[in-house]
């Protein structure tokens, strides 16, 4: 079987890294066609920072990382792959690259910092050079410069700090050091200067990611050549495109790259990808096929991907809410909640309300760790005004404010507007009017709130169209995906935990139950608008592995018990918690991570620094920046005395009552996700139980293969996950695009307790009967145990005899639950 060039049946993702790299991945590639998978999923593959166990920080896009094996290797790689009938995804990371130590690292960095704003790379960087005397602020030093300044040196024609190297402008060489510093075209400055003085774009907070100005035509064409060669030669098939959302055009970008994706696979390779005729227009055609391409976008609940993306869709992260809300009891979680509010008792917008939770968070990003974005924006906005007789009065603190009040309204990433071109959705219209109408209540002066409107029209693209209004448009919009990145998912998640679980990427932990009718409705809208979109439920971004997360979902189907027996062990541990927030969220981690079930067995290794990330992330009495030495020491003790120190009595104990509802859920979630309209992504070593949260275990080099589990949850799970794979890859027409999604319900006293649904191709059979397939998943298990299992609830089946891949079972008709699923909690049936 050859590797199909177009939609894959299912990828698997390989975080590749110097202690697993290409050959490694080469290995690993007869075991991974066995699963059943059709595309290899590899994290970015380009020239990275030494070291990197990640490779988002990439410094050279003219190569392929040498640790991982450079060009040869992943030739070699997609060689073997292809061998087995296997395809290449890779993972490109357009917004950003590394501001590295060596700075040299970075060639086109380098140069800018030489030679400055009259660089020929200069274009590359979004730097705002009006800042600081033309300037590039470079905020990398350990403390104040008067405290620093005698560990600066001059050394081989460079600037030195530590394991920086900074290039000297050409001529200052012989200055004395106070001289020569104010003449380059950088400023070195304490790198706590980067929230308020930072004047170059960076991703999110990480000022050691400056961002790339992709939207230039030569800036595209240069940092797209190798992966384009890669596509023309056949050695990647598809791509997925990292926080597109931080580009200025994300929709102008993935035009871009699609035409050039299309000509680099015609063969076209004459054509100068990307580049622009005197037209204006992408001068690659449209000649070649596509190549599969999702984007990572993180859409809220009712938001919707633009329609006129050149995509396939997204990863997947609005499939993984879906799938796990499935198995949250919206009774259980509200009971839990209030048990949570009565233990931790965190005032309302610290943890106990989620809405405000968010709003506070957000204000407190927006005026703290994005507090020069916001100075950059009221700069423009200022001149902008400053321009127009009929604005210049609008002072700019009220401007500054009109901004803050805006953004943090936000209920989405971003929206999409420009200057000039398609105008902004509707709905992205409604949303900013809307928060514009709210933001008018921080002005006492009802003519000063008037300053609303314009910032309000500036970031719909309406107000003008000069460069300050471009370029207010454009940045506006990127920096609201980052106050959302960091206020929600790395604050707010970290505040609000009656249940860690719903705290996801993509998730919505003020709402997180799904019924089955809003499941089955999501489903179907994704099979009619994109039908080829990824789905996920695990990444190497989700705080919490899948099983982690169907572990603890089942606490919302006994929540009385789950909060008497927090109550007990907290009391009971040998070290006080230093506060209730912590002490409710450390046993919720330590139940993620495996305590006290089949899957794995947690360790103060894992759990300390995955509780510490999670105290620093919800800054309530410590931070990543201004650490809190005294309370991070007493959380500390309290793990290593408390969880970590459990007897394991007290694991078992809580195993046996969560054991068989976690199992369900891990498996249902598995099956929905293998079987449900998209493209399943596995990520690596999750076709057994995965027991793992984002740090430090993203961290980790895989370990594929081994041996075959004899029994039990992981033994299951690999049924399980082989069986689906294997089928959508012999009868792809039943799960990808042309085909049907067709709800199954159930009938009798527990019908609610089953999520059941038919995927066909849509061609019907001479018989009137259609082949395909039929999947079977179990809700809310214990909830289902306690009304006193199945009973007569049956499950009407489309005419003929169906067998289970996972038992071997049959059945047909109107088949009885009880008996259908007696061994496993989920079946998948195809035509015996």
């Amino acid at each position: 079987m050859t590797a199909d060039p177009g939609t894959p049946t299912a990828t698997y993702r390989l975080q590749l890294q110097p202690a697993f790299p290409f050959a490694a991945a080469e290995r690993a590639v007869p075991y991974l066609a066995s699963l059943g998978v059709s595309h290899l999923h590899l994290s970015p593959v380009l020239e990275a920072v030494p070291g990197s166990t990640h490779g988002y920080d990439v410094v050279d896009h003219s190569a392929v990382r040498a640790e991982l094996g450079g060009e040869e290797g992943l030739r070699a790689l997609a060689r073997t792959a292809r061998a087995h009938g296997l395809g290449l995804i890779v993972d490109i990371v357009p917004n950003h690259m590394a501001a590295p130590a060596p700075e040299r690292l970075n060639a086109p960095l380098w140069e800018v910092l030489r030679e400055g704003a009259e660089s020929p790379y200069a274009r590359w960087f979004d730097i705002d050079w009006r800042a600081h005397g033309g300037k590039v602020l470079l905020p990398v030093l350990g403390g104040p410069l008067g405290e620093e300044w005698d560990r600066l040196r001059v050394e081989d024609g460079t600037l030195r700090y530590y394991d920086h190297a900074f290039p000297l402008r050409p001529g200052t060489e012989g200055l004395p050091l106070a001289e020569l510093l104010d003449a380059q075209w950088y400023r070195l400055g304490w790198w706590r200067l980067a929230r308020t003085e930072l004047n170059y774009r960076r991703f999110f907070t990480i000022s050691e990611l400056i961002a790339v100005r992709v939207e230039d035509p030569e800036v595209f064409a240069a940092t797209h050549a190798t992966l384009l060669e890669l596509v023309r030669d056949g050695a990647v098939d598809g791509l997925r495109i990292d926080h597109p959302d931080g580009l200025a055009d994300p929709e102008g970008y993935l035009r871009r790259l699609d035409r050039a994706v299309r000509a680099a696979a015609a063969g076209d390779g004459e054509r100068d990808h990307g580049g622009e005729g005197g037209d204006g227009r992408a001068i690659a055609s449209d000649a070649g096929s596509p190549r599969w391409t999702v984007v990572e976008k993180i859409l809220a609940r009712d938001e919707r991907l633009p329609a006129t993306w050149p995509v396939a869709g997204t990863t997947g992260y609005d499939a993984l809410h879906h799938i796990g809300g499935l198995f949250v009891d919206p009774d259980g979680l509200e009971k839990l909640t209030a048990l949570y509010r009565a233990f931790a008792a965190p005032p309302a917008d610290l943890g106990g309300e989620w809405a405000a939770t968010v709003r506070r968070a957000a204000h407190e990003v927006v005026t703290h760790e994005l507090a020069a974005e916001v100075e950059r924006l009221t700069r423009t906005a200022t001149r902008i005004c400053a321009a127009d007789l009929r604005l210049r009065d609008h002072a700019p603190w009220a401007l500054r404010t009109a901004i803050r009040e805006l953004l943090v309204r936000l209920p989405v990433y971003r929206p999409y507007a420009s200057v000039g071109g398609p105008p902004a959705s509707d709905a992205d219209v409604v949303m900013l009017r809307s928060a514009a109408a709210d933001a008018r209540e921080a002005f006492t002066v009802a003519q000063e709130a008037q300053v609303v409107r314009v910032v309000r029209d500036a970031a719909l693209g309406v107000l003008g169209d000069g460069p300050d209004h471009r370029d207010f448009c454009a940045r506006f919009a990127q920096t609201a995906a980052a106050l959302r990145a960091k206020s929600v998912e790395d604050t707010a998640f970290y505040r609000y935990a009656p249940l860690l679980s719903a705290a996801e990427v993509g998730g919505d932990p003020g709402r997180p139950a799904v019924a089955p009718e809003e499941f089955h409705a999501f489903a179907a809208r994704r099979l009619r608008d994109w039908p080829a979109t990824g789905t996920v439920l695990s990444t190497h971004d989700t705080k919490r592995s899948a099983d982690a997360r169907a572990r603890l979902a089942a606490l919302t189907e006994c929540p009385g018990w789950w909060g008497r027996t927090v109550e007990e062990l907290t009391r009971s541990a040998t070290a006080p918690a230093p506060d209730p927030h912590l002490a409710w969220t450390a046993w919720q981690t330590a139940l993620a991570l495996g305590h006290g079930g089949q899957g794995g067995q947690g360790d103060a290794e894992r759990l300390v620094p995955a509780v510490l990330k999670a105290v620093r992330e919800a800054g309530l009495r410590t931070t990543w920046t201004e650490q809190n030495a005294a309370y991070e020491a007493e959380v500390t003790a309290f793990l290593e005395a408390g969880p970590c120190a459990a007897d394991p009595s007290v694991w078992a104990a809580i195993g046996a009552e969560l054991d068989g509802p976690a199992r369900a859920n891990a498996l249902g979630a598995a099956l929905l996700h293998l079987t449900m309209p998209g493209v399943p992504d596995l990520y690596m070593g999750t076709e057994r139980v995965y027991m793992a949260l984002v740090d430090p275990d993203n961290r980790r080099p895989p370990e594929l293969g081994g041996g075959e589990p004899a029994d039990g949850p992981s033994a299951d799970k690999l049924l399980l996950t082989r069986a689906a794979l294997k089928l959508r890859r012999e009868h792809p027409g039943w799960f990808g695009p042309g085909s049907t999604y067709t709800p199954l319900p159930a009938s009798g006293p527990s019908a609610g307790h089953c999520v059941a649904f038919l995927r066909t191709d849509g061609t019907g059979g001479t018989d009137g009967t259609e082949d395909g397939a039929v999947t079977v998943v179990t809700r809310l298990s214990r909830r289902l145990a306690e009304a006193g299992g199945w009973g007569a609830t049956r499950l009407p089946l489309p005419p003929g005899r169906w067998r289970d891949l996972l038992t071997g079972r049959t059945a047909e008709g109107s088949a009885a639950l009880a008996e259908l699923l007696s061994r496993l909690p989920v079946a998948l049936l195809v035509r015996n």
